[in-house]
């Protein structure tokens, strides 16, 4: 661990003015606050933040970042607060630090929830601040180096996964090499413990075998290069473990099968040397075709530039070269972190343009599932390049379609998609792009994002703006339904219902809008009762609850039953007027009344049955069907019309089904018997925006 003048000097030696009294009070801030928590390794606790400082001082960052380092977990872990830190080290390493730490009032939430909270909070102080990330990347990086210490193989299997999935994507999103092949190999090593020890120790026995083969490649290289005129570094290793474990799956070959296992590396003085390099080593060895990739030309995302090749040297054996400049090179392995070194005179902006994304998607996402499956799409790491008719570059997943490229470029451009153009021929909108495509996206104003597009989308950001987009429809469609109830309710009001008692009413159910006043009464989470009592205060006031809560049975009589005994109308069939019924009756329950051919009665009920019949004037009670409409704009509202014409009331209403080009519904409708609920079905089945109504 390193020791309090050890990391001040360490920072000192790149940043000579910085403040090490305030270096050195907050490593004996985090030292105290930590105390004696331990680690399951056994050390101090605060040996852990200062290592995290001390990766920090690594790259070279600012001094902020290695406080933040420093005091990153003492608001979780402590009694610290945020304003603590703020009076003792400034508004903006509380800022870091509040961005870095987990919410404390998550920790009750299911670990899948709990997660994506984390995620969220984490994503958009990132965008506010990219040094959130690079300290999060070193405090899961000094975890995983320590993670086999942890006694429980499911918790380090579920950390080494959340690792695999979300923080080495991430630091490859941000060019942070290193620390991916690391975080990558030894969360590889929990994961998959029998391939990694098969591959580790082919790999060292190659080495034994070969010797010093890897030198003596880089060796030859290096004189083939110079007899060029060039003066160049190069280095060789063998590949990654993880990065060959990968190529054995997904060619479905032995680790004898991998060819190109051994890696070089060129170190060129300037841009030009590069491409000379690269000639040179084509000329010399066989290039494999299909092989060579131009990233200094096209950098990725990520700002990483190189020139990629694969050779096959002596007795067909391939190995991968990798040419670049010594800027290059730093920029490569330590991404944006490079770039936020101590004085670096050029910052990229934090909100690059796939952490806008990120910031789309947290802001689209409906629930914990969504958040953690969007952000793993948006920060998967195999690309291709599309381009747009003015040549504009946009790099995508593979398995992308022009929706996803339509998205990519801009979301009003993705909503109002209708076709697409790929290298000037016309293709389905679910077309997968290959690398160099040129994609020209057909719009109009008048289109909007449809469902079916969710089977073949494959960016985050497009599966996110997609259903935002859908369930905003769905909340249109059912604000209408809502609105002509509204209607006729305030039809039956003993006054006029204007706006001001509309705004009235919005206001004390604490609502945003009307929008939102119509919503609620059109998916039946806000009762007649509950709508005319915001309406005119007062209005209901000769029910008591329990007559408001069964206000709509109050017509309802049943024949059989002895005096003073009460009944409920089965919920599994919905009984209403004009069905045979029979009751059953358990000790101190209400007589549950059923249709007699309720299928729940074939289950044997421990229970008493009753022979009822309907009393002469009863009438309304709520019917259940199952709706199918076609999924197009005003089916919600014409089947709300036909209920209006017909004179029933919409109870509760829920979607069950949404499969292009259709949407299914279950309603309970309350209507006056059962000739009343077959008339309603039959003016249903009449209507072209209906595909199917059925009693259920």
């Amino acid at each position: 661990m390193l020791r309090q003048y050890e990391l001040v000097e360490r920072v000192k030696a790149y940043d000579p003015d910085a403040d090490e009294a305030l270096l050195n009070r907050a490593y004996v801030y985090t030292v105290q606050k930590h105390g004696t928590q331990k680690r399951a390794s056994g050390d101090p606790y605060f040996s852990h933040p200062v290592e995290v400082a001390g990766l920090m001082t690594d790259l070279q960052l600012d001094q902020d970042t290695v406080m933040t380092a420093l005091l990153h977990d003492t608001v979780e872990d402590t009694l610290a607060t945020i304003e603590d830190i703020e009076a003792k080290f400034g508004p903006e390493v509380a800022r870091l630090v509040d961005g870095v730490t987990k919410l404390s009032k998550i920790e009750q939430m299911p670990e899948d929830e709990r997660a994506a909270e984390n995620l969220r909070k984490f994503l958009l102080a990132m965008s506010e601040d990219i040094r959130v990330l690079l300290v999060k990347l070193g405090d899961r990086l000094h975890n995983m180096r320590t993670l086999h210490f942890i006694k429980n193989p499911d918790k380090r299997a579920r950390i080494a996964r959340e690792t695999m999935d979300i923080y080495a994507p991430l630091a490859e999103r941000v060019g942070m090499y290193e620390y991916m092949r690391e975080m990558q190999l030894l969360a590889f090593e929990q994961l998959e413990p029998e391939a990694y020890k098969l591959i580790t120790g082919r790999l060292e026995e190659l080495r034994g075998e070969g010797g010093a083969q890897v030198d003596a490649i880089a060796f030859e290289m290096k004189q083939a290069l110079a007899e060029a005129g060039l003066n160049v570094e190069v280095s060789g290793r063998e590949k990654h473990p993880y990065s060959i474990w990968k190529k054995m799956a997904e060619r479905h070959v032995s680790f004898e099968q991998v060819t190109d296992i051994m890696a070089f590396r060129v170190i060129c003085e300037n841009e030009v040397d590069c491409y000379r390099a690269l000639g040179v080593l084509h000329t010399t060895w066989q290039m494999i075709p299909g092989k060579f990739k131009d990233y200094i030309s096209t950098p990725k995302n990520n700002g990483y530039r190189s020139l990629h090749t694969s050779l096959i040297y002596e007795n067909s054996m391939r190995v991968e070269v990798q040419v670049r400049t010594r800027d290059m090179h730093r920029t490569n392995e330590f991404g944006l972190a490079a770039h936020w070194a101590y004085k670096q005179d050029e910052r990229p902006d934090g909100q690059v343009g796939w952490l806008r994304d990120l910031i789309e998607i947290v802001d689209a996402a409906h629930d914990a599932d969504e958040l953690l499956e969007h952000t793993k799409m948006a920060i998967y790491q195999d690309r291709i390049f599309a381009f747009s008719p003015k040549g504009a570059l946009h790099q995508l997943p593979k398995g992308a379609t022009p929706v996803d490229f339509a998205f990519a470029v801009h979301t009003d451009l993705g909503a109002q998609a209708v076709g697409a153009k790929i290298n000037g021929r016309h293709v389905p909108l679910r077309t997968v792009l290959a690398n160099g495509d040129v994609v020209e996206i057909i719009k109009s104003e008048n289109s909007e994002p449809q469902m079916s597009w969710l089977g073949f989308v494959v960016t985050g950001k497009a599966r996110a703006a997609i259903r935002r987009a859908v369930r905003q429809k769905e909340r249109e469609e059912i604000a209408s339904i809502g609105r002509q109830l509204f209607d006729e309710i305030a039809e039956r009001m003993p006054a006029n219902i204007g706006k001001k008692a509309t705004r009235a009413a919005i206001k004390r159910l604490e609502l945003e809008d009307e929008e939102d006043l119509m919503f609620r009464i059109g998916s039946a989470k806000l009762t007649d009762a509950e709508l005319m009592e915001a309406l005119v205060p007062g209005s209901t006031a000769e029910f008591d609850d329990a007559q408001l809560a069964a206000r709509r049975d109050h017509k309802l009589s049943i024949k059989g039953l002895t005096a003073g005994v009460g009944f409920e109308l089965a919920k599994c069939c919905h009984p209403v007027p004009g069905d045979r019924i029979v009751g059953l009756r358990q000790e101190g329950e209400k007589v549950e009344v059923h249709a007699i051919d309720c299928l729940q009665l074939a289950n044997g009920i421990d229970a008493d049955w009753m022979d009822l019949q309907w009393g002469e004037r009863s009438a309304g009670a709520p019917g259940r069907m199952r709706v199918v409409l076609y999924d197009r704009p005003g089916t919600m509202a014409e089947m709300a019309g036909i209920f209006a014409r017909n004179g029933g009331n919409i109870v509760n209403l829920e979607m069950t089904q949404r499969d292009e080009p259709f949407q299914t519904y279950e309603i309970d409708l309350e209507v006056q018997d059962l000739a009343h609920l077959t008339r309603t079905l039959s003016s249903l089945r009449a209507s072209d925006a209906v595909a199917q109504a059925e009693r259920i």
